[in-house]
């Protein structure tokens, strides 16, 4: 019975292991089809991403998608650029600045079945594709494609229209021309900005509640169907050329949720006043800056905007007072813009209550008179204030600026303020710019700045174009964040202190148009800071020019003209690849030119006139001729001033730092009246080379250079002003000079140069003085181009010259040989005239803007 009895339980338990075996049997079954599901899904999404790489990566020079293969040991989830969800599916592509060359195919990536975010800015991808794929639906919620190549028109089937989550996409910096811009519903943010677009039918909305079409090509008047976005809150139509009036009611009509308009910098006029503002409950910021906006009054509803933070109305032709109590009431306004205008009369006391909130305030550039007045003592929020090229008088730096605890940025320049500069002012510890430049500032500078315990955070110091006397104070050296430094069109005397050459911040030291005397110390930009920009003419400096100089590897514009200079010009110059302008013309410099100036890959001016320079002029310094690429002085404020007396006059001119200086100030300087005849000419540097540019301006004139001149020379193709006058030069006019295409003013005058004028001469189109007068010149002058077009002066002192404009209207007869050259140049002559004539008929483009021949801003006579 016992045995029996064990032997059931013995099959019971065998009964059970075999269930038990069954389901393990079956679990393992399950579970390995869910990895073989699994595995499916990663493969097929691997897959999907290697044939993306394939037809749509044309270019990965950095290495980006590396690990994207099919046999990589990374983990598909683990590859550079992918996010995954939780259950190991790709939701996001973050691919944006990889630096990815490309054609774009969309349908391999919205076949991810999961993916929701695609990151793919600041590449180089064009659009192939922008379709969906028919393998999934799309689940794409933000798209960002913005700085690529993308030029085609949008098709009409693209993800935009197709993606039913969509929710933001990002199409700004390509150059997008239109196309189909239809999207979705869900569509919630849409920004084109930077592109193309031109047609304002495209200008729909649906349920955006952004919408950034800045920087297009839209033109016309704004389109009605913005009245109908209801759910707008952003809307920036910045930087277009849309015209005509602003409808009154447009801003009235808007989304009850507008908080953010953008109309700046298109070509808007009529009565400001005239615009409604309705209720208008939620705007935050509008700029209207830059349009042709007018009138006297502004409108009342703009009161009823009582949370407007931002108010742009720069750049206007607006005029009268400044509405004081309207703008005072706007209780939360930070930003004020009113400058570029014709406002005029007094700043209104009212708009002192304002102060509240207010952190920046412009009204510069109008015709404001008076002072600031006391109401402004309660801006203690104020951080930037601009009041300069006003009328303003009075001690209001003193008595309200001076308490203002917050103030950061202050700018007045260009005003009628007198007496000392306030000592006041060097008590803000928060202080970063101050500008006092052209105004009637009399005393020294003060020593007080940077005098306080606390660290100092100012960087600029201008103080350019008073009537400031004394020295440089030394205690400026305690300024440790001092950037900028100009101090010029002063009275004052003795030497720049070592603890400003010391400064290790110190970027530009601008002092030109003093009496400053001392030397340039031995050690700049080792002991202080890395200077750019290093101007110092018209002074009474001494010394040499250290050689300490060549460390200075930053540095873009030298100017130590006019000064009392001795030594040679250190070869080191060569190592300042960033080096644009160099002038130290007029000083008692002796030696050779150094080769090494050939090395200066950014240098476009070159002015060593009137030293004592001896030895030959090196080759070199053409030897970056086509290869200077333009920026490193763009936006210089210049002016030159050209002499134009002929022979009596040193020099070709000077370039001078024009930033703060007031032009009538520049009429009456010595300079100017330093030949009989000049021309001023003022503005902002502008390359208008893209590439392969050259010098623009060389003047050796009035040293004691000999030899011949190099025939490299003649490849400087952008080369305006070109002045060898006044050496002691032998050989030949070289013929390579017809390669100078761009060349407006040529002087060889006063010297031994012997031989023909060159035929290739007649070829310069836009050469407008020519002088080599004074040589050993001999022949007929080249007829056929535009050499007999000037006056005899210009060939006189060469005995053997012969020809129109000569007295020698006729010449000996020439052997044959020489009438055959002579016929050869005349046919030459005509034809690449005509030829140049045509190609810059089309687009001419040479140098600077400060292009005499085309730029004059001041342009007036001095005699």
């Amino acid at each position: 019975m016992m045995g029996f009895f064990c032997f059931l339980l013995l099959c019971v338990f065998h009964f059970y292991l075999l269930l038990s075996l069954a389901s393990g049997a079956r679990n393992l079954s399950s579970s390995q089809q869910l990895q073989q599901e699994q595995s499916q899904s990663d493969d097929d999404e691997v897959g999907l991403l290697l044939a993306f790489k394939q037809s749509s990566v044309q270019s990965d020079p950095h290495g980006f998608l590396s690990d994207w293969k099919a046999d990589s040991a990374t983990p598909l989830c683990s590859w550079r650029g992918l996010t995954c969800s939780s259950d190991d599916h790709v939701i996001t592509i973050n691919l944006s600045n990889a630096g990815l060359i490309g054609s774009l195919h969309f349908p391999t990536l919205t076949a991810l079945p999961s993916l929701q975010n695609l990151y793919l800015q600041g590449n180089s991808f064009s659009a192939a594709d922008l379709s969906l794929s028919n393998i999934t639906s799309c689940r794409l919620e933000t798209v960002d494609l913005s700085s690529n190549n993308i030029s085609e028109p949008f098709p009409s089937r693209s993800f935009l229209l197709s993606c039913d989550h969509l929710a933001s996409v990002n199409l700004s910096h390509n150059s997008i021309p239109g196309g189909s811009l239809s999207f979705g519903s869900s569509l919630l943010q849409l920004d084109l900005s930077h592109n193309q677009i031109s047609d304002t039918a495209l200008l729909t909305c649906q349920n955006l509640n952004l919408l950034n079409v800045s920087t297009n090509k839209l033109t016309g008047k704004l389109s009605d169907s913005l009245f109908s976005c209801k759910n707008l809150s952003t809307l920036d139509l910045s930087n277009n050329t849309f015209s005509g009036e602003i409808p009154s009611s447009f801003l009235a009509k808007a989304s009850a949720s507008l908080e953010y308009l953008d109309l700046s910098s298109n070509n808007f006029t009529g009565k400001f006043s005239n615009l409604d503002f309705g209720q208008c409950r939620s705007i935050t910021l509008l700029k209207l800056a830059h349009n042709a906006l007018s009138g006297d009054q502004f409108p009342v509803s703009l009161g009823n905007c009582q949370v407007l933070e931002t108010l742009d109305l720069s750049n206007n032709k607006l005029e009268n007072k400044i509405p004081g109590v309207l703008l005072g009431n706007l209780k939360k306004l930070r930003q004020l813009f009113l400058g570029h205008n014709h406002f005029s009369g007094e700043i209104p006391t009212e708009l002192g209550k304002a102060c509240g909130t207010l952190q920046e305030l412009d009204i510069s550039v109008n015709n404001l008179s008076g002072g600031l007045p006391s109401s402004f003592t309660s801006c203690s929020s104020l951080v930037s204030l601009n009041l300069g090229h006003n009328q303003l008088s009075g001690n209001f730096l003193s008595s309200i600026v001076s308490s203002l605890p917050s103030l950061r940025y202050l700018y007045v320049p260009f005003n009628n303020i007198t007496g000392p500069v306030p000592l006041s002012l060097t008590n803000g510890t928060r202080l970063q710019v101050l500008d006092l430049s052209s105004n009637a500032f009399t005393g020294n500078v003060p020593s007080g700045f940077c005098s306080s315990n606390a660290p100092s955070t100012l960087e600029k110091i201008l103080l350019a174009n008073n009537f400031l006397s004394g020295t440089v104070p030394t205690e400026l050296g305690n300024c440790k964040n001092l950037k900028a430094i100009d101090l010029s069109f002063n009275n004052l005397i003795g030497p720049i202190p070592s603890e400003i050459w010391s400064l290790p911040n110190l970027s530009d030291l601008v002092m030109w148009a003093n009496n400053l005397t001392g030397e340039i110390p031995e050690g700049i930009c080792i002991n202080g800071g890395n200077l750019e920009t290093l101007i110092l003419n018209n002074n009474l400096i001494t010394g040499t020019i250290p050689r300490s100089i060549a460390k200075c590897t930053n540095m873009i514009w030298v100017s130590l003209a006019s000064n009392r200079l001795t030594g040679d010009i250190p070869s080191g110059i060569g190592n300042l690849i960033k080096l644009a302008i160099l002038q130290l013309g007029n000083n008692s410099l002796s030696g050779q030119i150094p080769a090494e100036l050939g090395k200066c890959q950014s240098l476009i001016w070159l002015d060593l006139n009137s030293n004592d320079l001896s030895g030959s002029i090196p080759s070199e310094l053409a030897n970056q001729a086509g290869l200077v690429s333009p920026g490193t002085v763009s936006g210089k404020q210049f002016a030159f001033v050209r002499n134009e007396g002929g022979t009596s006059c040193r020099g070709a001119g000077g370039l001078v730092e024009f930033e703060g200086i007031r032009a009538e100030r520049l009429e009456k300087f010595p300079m100017v009246h330093s030949c009989p005849s000049t021309r001023i000419y003022s503005g902002l540097t502008v390359y208008t080379f893209t590439s392969n540019g050259s010098m623009i301006y060389l003047d050796l004139s009035y040293n004691s250079l000999s030899g011949s001149i190099p025939d490299d020379l003649g490849t400087l193709s952008y080369l305006q002003i070109f002045n060898l006058g006044h050496n002691m030069l032998t050989g030949n006019i070289p013929d390579s000079f017809g390669g100078l295409k761009a060349i407006g003013v040529l002087d060889l005058s006063h010297n031994n140069l012997q031989g023909a004028v060159p035929g290739s001469l007649g070829t310069l189109s836009f050469l407008s003085d020519l002088d080599v007068s004074n040589n050993n010149l001999s022949g007929l002058i080249p007829s056929g181009g535009q050499l007999t077009t000037f006056p005899a002066s210009s060939f006189e002192g060469n005995q053997g010259l012969c020809g129109p404009p000569t007295p020698k209207l006729s010449c000996p007869q020439s052997p044959p040989q020489v009438l055959e050259v002579t016929q050869r140049y005349k046919t030459q002559t005509i034809l690449i005239a005509l030829s140049f004539g045509i190609f810059f008929g089309i687009g001419f483009g040479t140098g600077f803007s400060m292009d005499y021949k085309k730029f004059p801003i001041i342009g007036r006579r001095m005699k």
